[in-house]
């Protein structure tokens, strides 16, 4: 057991490790050149403090060997294999042969013989680098070498290169380049904050984009597993089990401790179920389950399917073997006997606890992060086991427990309405990803105004279903969130007509993705001018001396709704991004499909890139190394970058400094040349 948590654990550390997007080994490019026709390409590798990279020299049956691959081209010729720096050799127990490796630092040196007056030099490199675990990145290189005269005068100190994918999140590689598909003349570049020219605001401020996100899904999990408590399934097994415990295990020590045990293996149970969902999709997975069709349209009907189930029609459950086998399983004495009871419990609240959970992995799936469903499983169970817990140490508790009765089935009822409203935002994923316009916002809005009109109404008492009992009177608390229910309606009714509703920023469509149009409005949130293609966008900035401001975006991102919905109609926010910078909105989840001619494969993550969505994506992963949405890239419009990029910021404030810390540093390059 000790070591199977080991391995979790470990496996853990590691997927975290790789859904954040962070790499140990940093590499740049130079040239020298002595002779004509001839120059020698240096790789120089740094390697993360505790990391160890291995040689191109390794032997069979030992570690993968780094591997420089060259794409064919005519214009050079390899001399040789790449001459390696001082490196280290010893004897790995874990292959049985002796190892070399690098640690700290490495440079790598290939010479080649130029054939015409220039040449670009490309290729990949492939290696292992190792700590507890190993990764095994590769990273694209270019080197431009032009042929040099009888003087023997290098024509090139510095090459420009690939942005590696061994970049941390708060660090990119100084002066490079890269090109992502067609990206037209002028090429977007990553550039070192400390690089940029100071005085202009808070160079290191930076995005914590990817913990945020990772602390909402787990609060979403805790607010699910409060909610799974007071399910018909869930709430009677509190004091039954409790009881048990206490009064069955010989004495009051004892009884607590197996309660703590059985609260543990509830969340062992949840938390492993997610950390399946993990290591079963993986991180590009579940962050194309956020706008694929074929999942949305899924989806979709499966909340439904899960709404009519919790309105009473019809019951979700398990196959009674797995039910049957499970509980004999729990009669079994110690540890693994309790371990089943908290298994069995499991299983048998499934009816209640199963579409909260279907909801809670979609959520963490569509929050593009690695660890989403870990974190979401992990909050869930931790509500789940903490009654459990408590209630074993202070049993006197139970006798304030409320009795259980109709309000179990009402909460049931009422979780049905929730399910049925949040089903139609997948339904309007899929419409907006391919622009088939048959759920716009005023349809949208009306549908909730419609569901939760009806929430309201239930609770009051004025709607009663087939297996509901005859409401008399209605308590103080159901009142209250009837109450609630229904000015929600009210606040939400305007939004057919145009209100911003910024309650639910990131649910409903877009403002500008609506029926009713005067025909002066653009495509763009706040009717501001912006651009959907890159090239054209900077082509636009170049003609007006503006600045440029990416904004990496996607009709199923959430976050990025709430920054348009709450950020970006600040005034001052509004007159920047109006009147000081020019907008390009690239939304990598668009299903356009791309001419034959413009699809390729991606040189960064080597898939087919097809779509419109498709070539954004890209050029966003291979150029500042992240995947997450919303992110906001300044750029003047030569392609050079003014700030430290941005993911969600949801502090106006914040955002205001970043943009003007872009036009300080644009200004100052303009009043340069």
């Amino acid at each position: 057991m000790k070591k199977l948590f080991l391995l979790f654990f470990m496996s853990l550390w590691f997927s975290q490790m790789q859904g954040q997007l962070i790499y140990p080994v940093r590499w740049s490019y130079t040239t020298e050149q002595t002779k004509a026709g001839e120059a020698t390409l240096i790789f120089k590798a740094k390697i993360e403090s505790g990391w160890h990279m291995y040689s191109q020299h390794t032997p069979d049956g030992g570690p993968i060997p780094l591997e420089f691959k060259f794409e064919p081209n005519g214009c050079y010729i390899l001399d040789g294999k790449a001459v390696e720096s001082k490196s280290e050799e010893f004897f790995d127990s874990t292959f049985g042969v002796k190892v070399i490796q690098f640690i700290h630092e490495a440079t790598f040196r290939q010479k080649v013989k130029i054939k015409g007056d220039a040449c670009t030099i490309t290729g990949t490199i492939v290696y292992e680098v190792c700590k507890e675990s190993c990764i095994f990145p590769d990273t694209t290189f270019t080197f431009h070498v032009i042929k040099t005269g009888s003087s023997g005068i290098p024509a090139f100190n510095d090459t420009t290169a690939a942005v590696s994918p061994q970049i941390k999140n708060d660090s990119v590689a100084s002066g490079s380049i890269v090109t992502a598909g067609d990206t037209g003349d002028i090429v977007p570049t990553s550039a070192s904050v400390t690089q940029l020219e100071p005085g202009c605001g808070k160079e290191d401020s930076g995005s914590g984009t990817g913990t945020q996100s990772i602390w909402g899904i787990f609060i979403a999990g805790m607010l699910g597993g409060f909610l799974a408590l007071l399910t018909p399934c869930v709430f009677p097994m509190i004091p039954m089990t409790v009881s048990f415990f206490t009064k069955r295990s010989g004495s009051k020590a004892k009884g607590i401790r197996n309660a703590i045990i059985y609260a543990l293996s509830i969340i062992f149970i949840y938390v492993t179920l997610g950390f399946l969902v993990t290591i079963t999709f993986g991180s590009d997975a579940l962050n194309d389950l956020a706008s694929n069709a074929f999942f949305n349209m899924a989806f979709f009907i499966i909340f439904v399917i899960f709404a009519i189930s919790f309105f009473g029609a019809f019951e979700i459950t398990l196959p009674s073997s797995i039910i049957n086998k499970a509980d004999s399983a729990s009669d079994r004495g110690g540890l693994l006997g309790i371990f089943f009871m908290a298994f069995t419990l499991s299983l048998v609240s499934f009816s209640c606890t199963g579409p909260i959970i279907g909801t809670l992995l979609v959520e963490a799936a569509h929050g593009r992060s690695y660890l989403g469903p870990v974190a979401g499983m992990t909050g869930f169970s931790l509500a789940l086991a903490i009654p459990f817990a408590l209630f074993s140490l202070f049993p006197g508790w139970l006798s304030n427990l409320p009795k259980s009765g109709g309000w179990l089935n009402t909460v049931k009822v009422s979780l049905g309405f929730i399910e049925l409203a949040l089903a139609f935002k997948f339904l309007s994923n899929v419409d907006l990803a391919y622009h088939w316009g048959f759920l716009q916002r005023e349809l949208f809005v009306a549908i909730w105004v419609i569901i939760f009109g009806l929430l309201g109404i239930y609770l009051l008492g004025k709607l009663r279903l087939s297996h509901d009992s005859e409401v008399i009177h209605i308590s103080v608390g159901r009142m209250i969130f009837g109450m609630l229910s229904l000015i929600f309606t009210l606040y939400l009714l305007p939004g057919i007509w145009g209100a911003p509703l910024k309650l639910i920023s990131g649910f409903p469509p877009p403002e500008f993705y609506k029926e009713w149009k005067t025909g002066h409005e653009s495509e763009c949130p706040h009717d501001l001018n912006c651009f959907h293609d890159y090239d054209e966008g900077m082509r636009y900035a170049k003609s007006q001396g503006k600045p440029v401001m990416i904004d990496f975006t996607g009709w199923a991102c959430v976050n990025c709704r709430k920054m348009e919905d709450n950020v970006w109609s600040d005034p001052k926010v509004l007159k920047r991004l109006s009147e000081k910078y020019v907008l390009i909105s690239l939304y990598v989840d668009d299903k356009t499909i791309l001419p034959s001619e413009l699809q390729s494969v991606s040189k960064t993550t080597g898939r087919k890139i097809k779509t419109t969505g498709n070539k954004w994506s890209d050029l966003q992963a291979s150029v500042y190394n992240t995947n997450s949405q919303p992110y906001y890239v300044l750029l003047d419009n030569k392609g050079q970058i003014l700030a430290q990029p941005r993911g969600y910021t949801p502090n106006i404030e914040t955002y205001v400094d970043f943009l003007d810390e872009g036009l300080c540093r644009y200004e100052k390059r303009t009043a340069s040349n």
